[in-house]
């Protein structure tokens, strides 16, 4: 029985993930740019990262949004125990609720974690409390982390060698 191939990005897929972390250039045409600054075609830019998004290795490309300038100026990160035969369906009922915006599992007597955003404490806590309600889960099986200051905002990954400091050109 064989197995599925997997997708090896090579070096100008990795080059084309390093980039994607930045910011995506307001133009007309923003993946020509990128195209331009990578040595390759915009129409090999574009195959590219369908390849790398069937791979499964990009998920998509969206804005990072600051959810205070939208009016979410509370936010706490919470942790649950929960019993693993319940996991996947307490996991689904976090995830229903919009003011949640991750929910991951962790391997750990804390095994659920997700976070909340809200206008203010108060609908933050509202949240959670309709959470435990709905789920059972006693508040003596809870971690509630309200966000007290912002110290980091941006996640990303070097892909490339860090002392290349070049950005290879490569073919499409």
């Amino acid at each position: 029985m064989s197995s599925p191939t997997r997708f090896e990005p090579d070096q100008t897929d990795l080059a084309i993930l390093n980039v994607l972390q930045d910011d995506l250039p307001l133009v007309s045409r923003p993946w020509n740019s990128i195209a331009k600054r990578l040595g390759i075609t915009e129409t090999g830019i574009l195959g590219r990262m369908q390849r790398l998004e069937e791979a499964g290795i990009i998920r998509g490309i969206s804005p990072v949004l600051e959810s205070r300038h939208l009016g979410l100026h509370a936010a706490t990160l919470v942790a649950l125990r929960v019993p693993e035969e319940r996991v996947n369906e307490i996991a689904a009922i976090i995830s229903s609720y919009p003011e949640v915006s991750h929910n991951f599992r962790r391997d750990h007597s804390y095994s659920l974690w997700f976070t909340i955003a809200a206008q203010d404490g108060e609908g933050v806590q509202r949240v959670l409390h309709e959470i435990l309600d709905r789920t059972g889960i006693s508040a003596s099986d809870v971690l509630d982390l309200p966000t007290v200051k912002k110290i980091k905002i941006d996640v990303r990954f070097s892909f490339l060698p860090a002392q290349s400091g070049e950005v290879p050109h490569g073919s499409d």
